[in-house]
């Protein structure tokens, strides 16, 4: 018994410790280096590329649907034999074609699916080829360099993805 309670005893001061250190005095320290001179204009930004900046028009590409209810972020729990979720892919899907003037099995599954967390706005080069042609007769600017533009924001590590957010602000800077 004595040894539980010496036991106990420890494991309740590194948790006070650790809850000081990693909880309190971390964050401070991190704020505090985000007040320093050159420093806080970027701690403060007020853009952020984790969310894609939509824009409304057939000028800009369209992100992945989003399942995320703000300010929580998830995808949906519905499994694709669930009735409902089927009915809404179907919409999108529909709503997608229509939309790019493609028949509904050429469009991808990142049009038509949220991710994971439901905010990821990149799509797929796929979706991104999809959405050329509109994108270049309301923009004004031509196929070939609302490709060059989808080529640029192309990347990625383990997938290949088209950053919208990044590509939406090039075709701003080109128009």
């Amino acid at each position: 018994m004595a040894n539980f309670l010496k036991q106990s005893w420890a494991g309740l001061r590194i948790l006070l410790a650790l809850t000081v250190l990693l909880g309190v005095l971390y964050p401070l320290a991190v704020w505090g280096v985000s007040r320093l001179p050159g420093l806080h204009a970027n701690a403060e930004a007020q853009d952020t590329t984790l969310v894609a900046v939509t824009r409304e028009g057939d000028k800009y590409f369209v992100p992945r649907p989003s399942a995320a209810t703000l300010p929580a972020s998830g995808g949906s729990n519905k499994g694709e034999r669930n009735e409902d979720y089927t009915k809404v892919i179907d919409e999108r899907r529909t709503a997608v074609a229509q939309r790019e003037g493609v028949p509904e099995n050429q469009v991808p599954e990142d049009a038509v699916t949220a991710s994971a967390s439901g905010l990821d706005p990149h799509i797929s080069p796929e979706y991104a080829a999809l959405q050329v042609p509109r994108v270049a007769r309301a923009s004004g600017l031509s196929v070939e360099k609302v490709r060059e533009l989808v080529a640029a924001n192309t990347g990625g590590t383990f997938t290949t993805t088209v950053n919208v957010t990044a590509l939406n602000r090039a075709i701003d800077a080109s128009s």
